[in-house]
């Protein structure tokens, strides 16, 4: 018995000894899992304040981080969302719906808004900034666009796991994505507001500018030959297509917000008038200020989007 219970007391200790040896020479948990990482609250990435007229250059330069959740809203490989959240805020977290711009074009998708993202994150909201797909995409334009988009906003009830509070929360568009966000806000009495940076407020008169298109990107011109594109016809042949794509010929949400600067090159001054909604301009602003979070139109953006939360 004393031989046969140290030959089993000698085994343990073998096996113990390699268990540990296999522990030690083991990764870490991180290595072995995909385990989503998020930058430190107290490191947050510092954007330079930047006067106003911000050129894309300005934009494309920037740092931003990944989002923290990449989450389809449908079966396209186009129709997914970016899920940011803030690691500086308490849960459940207010939430804003984003949609980028980019002349409605399959060619400019949301990483120019990278940045923002990053800063509106870093401000203390959830945002789930939508990709869909576009003039150029199999099923974009109109009205496939805009279908992406309201499926988009649909989804805002399934991020409740994230700890986002999916009960506020607003609509928030540059550009052509302006337009879409007005657009669904006639259709979204659940949010709490709607702001349009920039946005085409009138698609009639906008694609009217069509007829001496530039094939400078960021010229006026462009972008209301992209109008065209993205409608499929000029409105004289389709007008009740365009009707139903214009938020000028639409109620909008009792609390939209259009915010406009003064030297936009790409979407005139004159978009900036929608009847029923407020209109805030900023002097001296071009399109891309609104994207760059060192600008004065960010910092206004942050106090409309937290108005608007707080409600």
């Amino acid at each position: 018995m004393t031989d046969r219970c140290t030959k089993i007391v000698l085994s343990i200790i073998a096996t113990c000894l390699v268990w540990n040896v296999l522990v030690d020479s083991a990764p870490p948990v991180e290595a072995r899992f995909s385990v989503p990482s998020r930058p430190a609250a107290e490191n947050p990435i510092q954007f330079p304040a930047v006067d106003n007229n911000v050129s894309i250059e300005q934009v494309q330069a920037l740092s931003f981080r990944p989002e923290d959740f990449q989450l389809p809203y449908g079966a396209d490989p186009l129709q997914y969302g970016k899920l940011y959240l803030p690691n500086n805020a308490n849960a459940p977290y207010p939430l804003i719906v984003f949609i980028h711009g980019g002349c409605w074009r399959s060619s400019i998708d949301m990483s120019l808004t990278y940045p923002l993202l990053t800063a509106l994150a870093q401000s203390g909201f959830a945002v789930w900034s939508l990709e869909y797909r576009r003039t150029g995409d199999t099923g974009g334009g109109w009205p496939g666009t805009y279908e992406d988009i309201k499926a988009g906003i649909e989804s805002v009830a399934t991020l409740t796991d994230y700890s986002v509070d999916t009960d506020n929360f607003i609509l928030v568009g540059h550009s052509a994505g302006g337009h879409l966000a007005l657009l669904a806000g006639t259709e979204t009495p659940k949010a709490k507001g709607v702001i349009g940076m920039a946005p085409i407020t009138n698609i009639i008169s906008y694609s009217q500018g069509a007829e001496r298109p530039t094939p400078v990107r960021g010229a006026t011109g462009f972008c209301q030959s992209s109008a065209v594109e993205f409608m499929g016809s000029v409105y004289n042949q389709n007008p009740l297509a365009y009707r139903q794509a214009n938020p000028a010929d639409k109620n909008p949400h009792p609390n939209s917000l259009i915010l406009q600067g003064t030297l936009d090159s790409i979407v005139p001054i004159e978009q900036s008038r929608l009847t029923g909604a407020r209109t805030e301009l900023e002097e001296n602003a071009g399109h891309f200020d609104w994207v760059h979070p060192g600008s004065k139109g960010y910092l206004r953006l942050v106090e409309s989007a937290a108005s608007m939360l707080a409600q």
